[in-house]
């Protein structure tokens, strides 16, 4: 590769970089932030997303739909900054209620969830596992196929369909009889 060729392939891996960072974004921000429950924890995650992504540009094969290789990065870094964090025995906290606040204009699923709703929603969702808060939220924010699902976290497609399930009726329990959600 000539200075010439280098120079268009860095050109256009980095308008590469700055569409999927445009298009994906908020999504690889919320998928970081439903496993590490801090909102500056989950901005350095989707950063090191995006700089193993474009590390990473020339290798994807198209086997899956590039949102689909963007979330199994998400999740993979995700899990590994998990990982680091139980061996060096760190704690985090739960700022939820700040963050929602914080990100309602952003995020348009807080937009259109009310307000007290929505926040009893996040605290619950993010009360769950995490086996069965990433497929609730894979499945019904980053409105993602069952198949899709299944290949993004490396399972079985029936198990993602009973973790869904599971998961939706764990959320159901924690709300008080009488009071109806959707879903």
């Amino acid at each position: 590769m000539n200075e010439e060729q280098a120079r268009e392939y860095t050109q256009s891996t980095e308008e590469f970089l700055e569409e999927v960072m445009n298009k994906y974004g908020k999504e690889v921000l919320y998928i970081a932030y439903s496993y590490v429950k801090d909102h500056s924890l989950a901005e350095d995650i989707a950063q090191e997303v995006f700089v193993r992504l474009y590390q990473r540009y020339d290798s994807f094969r198209g086997d899956s739909s590039l949102k689909t290789w963007i979330i199994r990065i998400a999740i993979n870094q995700s899990k590994d900054h998990l990982k680091k964090w139980e061996t060096r025995k760190l704690l985090f906290t739960n700022k939820l209620s700040e963050w929602i606040q914080e990100s309602r204009s952003r995020w348009p699923e807080s937009q259109t969830i009310h307000k007290e709703t929505g926040r009893e929603l996040h605290t619950r969702l993010l009360s769950l596992s995490i086996k069965y808060r990433e497929v609730i939220f894979l499945y019904y924010y980053e409105e993602l196929k069952i198949t899709e699902i299944a290949e993004c976290l490396e399972i079985n497609i029936n198990t993602a369909k009973t973790r869904l399930k599971t998961g939706k009726e764990k959320l159901q329990k924690m709300y008080p009889k009488g009071v109806h959600q959707d879903g």
